[in-house]
C-alpha cells in the first residue's frame, strides 16, 4: 500500500484526486477502514521482532511438507529478510537498526493514510477513525454520527508511545493522537505517570542540535498541547525526579518535572536565539511557558536562575539592537546611497519577546508568589536588569508588579543588615511573602495560548510524512533523482 500511494513522491504539489484516493477512500475499501487502522496501531503497539534470517516462519511438518508449504515458507522468510536487511538497491539507513520493521512499516502507512487529503464529497475515513477510537475499558456506546469507530487498549498504546519517542514517526503519531483524538488526550492527561511521556519529549528538545527541525517542532507542539491543561501544569510540579543523566549543563540530583520542563524550554529558546532564529519556535516555547506560569510551584533554584538569565540575555540583545538602530539612523541621515538593515523590525521582535517574558514572570508573581521564593531571590539578585524597563512605554504596565515585589523585598533585606547568607535571605523572603498584602499586586488577564493548526496543514505534513517514509521505510527504494515532493537535502 505504501508503494501504491507513493506516486505523491513524484509530484511537487499535493495530490488531492488520484486513483489511489478513489480506491482507498470510497467503494469496497471503505468498510475495512477501522479494521485496517486498528491493525496498524496494534502492529505498532506489539513491536514484534522479526525471526532470525533463515528461521522457519511456519511450523515444520514431520513429513517435510509439500511444495506449497515450501514456497510459502520461502516467500515469508524472504520477506522478513527484506524487512531486516533491506531490499535490492535500498538506501543506507540513517537511523539505528529497527527492532521491529513490521511496527515501523505499519506506523508509516498509518501516517500516510491519516494525512491523505479529504475527497471533494467525503472526509478522509482513516483520519475519522484515528479521531474517534476509544479505550477498550470504555463501555459507552459510539454515537451513530461517528463512522469507522473502534476500540483499542489505551494503556498498551500509551506505554509504546512512551518507549518509542526517539523516532520522528512515533512523535508524529503522538502529536496526531493528542491533537485529533479527545479520548486519548483525556486519558493521557489523567495518567499519574506523565513523566514517562514528558521526559522523552524533553530529551528530544534537549538534543536539539542532533534532531531535525520537524522533530523538534512536533515535540514542542506536544508540550504546548499538554500545557493547555491546568491539571497537567499543576501535577508536573508534584513529580520529583532524581539524577537526570542526559542533562549535562548541571548535576540535577533532585528536581521536579515542572522545573526540568522550564529548563529545557528555556535552553531551546537560547539555542534558537543564537543559531536558527526561528520566530515560530520562539513563539511556541514562550506560549508553553506562559501556559504554565500561573501554576509554577516550588521552582528549583536553577530553573529560577535560568528564567532571569534568559531575560538578561534578551535585555543585552535589546540594547545591542537599539544601539545598531540608532547608528543606522545617523548613517541614513548622512548618506542616502547605502542601503541599511531594517533594525526597527528586529527591535520590534525582541521587544515582543521581552514583553512575553515579563508577562510570564508577572503571572508567576501574581498567582503563585507564595510557592516560589527562589524566583524572588533570583529577581532580587539581578534587580538592576529591570531598571531600564520601568519607564519604557512598552513595558510600564507589566513592570508594576515586578517593581513592587523587588522594592518590597529589597527593603526588608536592607532592614536585616549586610552580609546575609543565602539561607538567611531565603528565610526573609519567605517571611515577606506572608506579609505582602495580595491586593497590592495588580491582576492581569490569565496567560493562555492554544495550539491551532495552520490553514492547509497538508502542505507541511504530507511532505514531512513522505520524507519519513523515504528515509525510514525498510526494503523500499525510490530514485532520489525523481523525488519532487521535498528537496533531498532538507531535514
Amino acid at each position: 500500500m505504501v508503494v501504491f500511494l507513493s506516486c505523491q513522491l513524484f509530484h511537487k504539489e499535493i495530490l488531492r484526486q488520484s486513483i489511489s484516493h478513489k480506491y482507498l477512500m470510497k467503494g469496497r475499501c471503505l468498510p475495512y477502514t477501522s479494521k485496517l487502522v486498528k491493525t496498524l496501531l496494534y502492529n505498532f503497539i506489539r513491536q514484534e521482532k522479526p525471526p532470525p534470517p533463515g528461521a522457519h516462519v511456519f511450523p515444520q511438518q514431520s513429513d517435510g511438507g509439500g511444495l506449497l508449504y515450501g514456497l510459502a515458507s520461502g516467500v515469508a522468510t524472504g520477506l522478513w529478510t527484506v524487512f531486516t536487511l533491506g531490499g535490492v538497491g535500498s538506501k543506507a539507513a540513517a537511523t539505528p537498526a529497527l527492532t521491529s520493521p513490521l511496527a515501523n512499516q505499519s506506523l508509516l502507512l498509518l501516517l500516510v493514510l491519516a494525512n491523505l487529503t479529504d475527497a471533494a464529497d467525503a472526509p478522509n475515513p482513516y483520519r475519522q477513525a484515528i479521531m474517534s477510537f476509544k479505550n477498550t475499558q470504555d463501555n459507552s456506546p459510539f454515537p451513530s454520527s461517528i463512522p469507522h469507530a473502534f476500540q483499542i487498549n489505551f494503556n498498551s498504546l500509551y506505554t509504546t508511545l512512551c518507549e518509542q519517542q526517539t523516532s520522528d514517526q512515533a512523535t508524529l503519531l503522538l502529536y496526531t493522537l493528542l491533537h485529533q483524538n479527545s479520548n486519548i488526550r483525556t486519558y493521557m492527561l489523567a495518567r499519574t505517570d506523565m513523566e514517562n511521556l514528558v521526559l522523552p519529549i524533553l530529551e528530544i528538545l534537549y538534543h536539539v542540535e542532533e534532531r531535525n527541525s520537524h522533530h523538534v517542532y512536533m515535540a514542542l507542539i506536544i508540550l504546548l498541547i499538554l500545557t493547555e491543561d491546568d491539571g497537567f501544569n499543576r501535577s508536573i510540579h508534584e513529580v520529583i525526579l532524581k539524577n537526570i543523566t542526559w542533562y549535562s549543563e548541571r548535576v540535577l540530583t533532585e528536581i521536579s518535572l515542572g522545573s526540568l520542563l522550564i529548563l529545557v524550554v528555556i535552553r531551546t529558546i537560547q539555542y534558537n536565539m543564537t543559531r536558527t532564529r526561528d520566530k515560530y519556535l520562539h513563539t511556541n516555547c514562550l506560549a508553553a511557558l506562559a501556559n504554565m506560569s500561573a501554576q509554577f510551584r516550588s521552582l528549583h533554584q536553577y530553573a529560577a536562575q535560568r528564567i532571569i538569565s534568559l531575560f538578561s540575555l534578551l535585555s543585552k540583545k535589546h540594547n545591542k539592537v537599539l544601539e545598531q538602530a540608532t547608528q543606522s539612523l545617523r548613517g541614513s541621515l548622512s548618506s542616502n546611497d547605502v542601503p541599511l538593515p531594517d533594525y526597527a523590525q528586529d527591535l520590534n521582535v525582541i521587544e515582543e519577546v521581552i514583553r512575553m517574558m515579563l508577562e510570564i514572570i508577572n503571572s508567576c508573581l501574581t498567582n503563585s508568589l507564595h510557592h516560589n521564593p527562589n524566583l524572588v531571590y533570583a529577581l532580587l539578585y539581578k534587580r538592576d536588569l529591570f531598571e531600564q524597563f520601568r519607564t519604557h512605554p512598552s513595558f510600564q504596565d507589566i513592570m508594576q508588579n515586578i517593581d513592587l515585589v523587588i522594592t518590597f523585598f529589597n527593603s526588608r533585606l536592607l532592614q536585616a543588615g549586610a552580609e546575609l547568607s543565602v539561607e538567611r535571605v531565603l528565610e526573609i523572603i519567605k517571611q515577606g511573602i506572608v506579609a505582602l498584602p495580595k491586593d497590592r499586586l495588580k491582576k492581569f488577564p490569565e496567560l493562555k495560548f492554544k495550539y491551532v493548526e495552520e490553514e492547509q496543514p497538508e502542505e507541511f505534513f504530507i511532505p514531512y510524512v513522505w520524507s519519513l517514509v523515504y528515509s525510514s521505510a525498510v526494503g523500499l527504494y525510490w530514485s532520489p533523482q525523481d523525488i519532487q515532493l521535498f528537496t533531498m537535502d532538507s531535514d
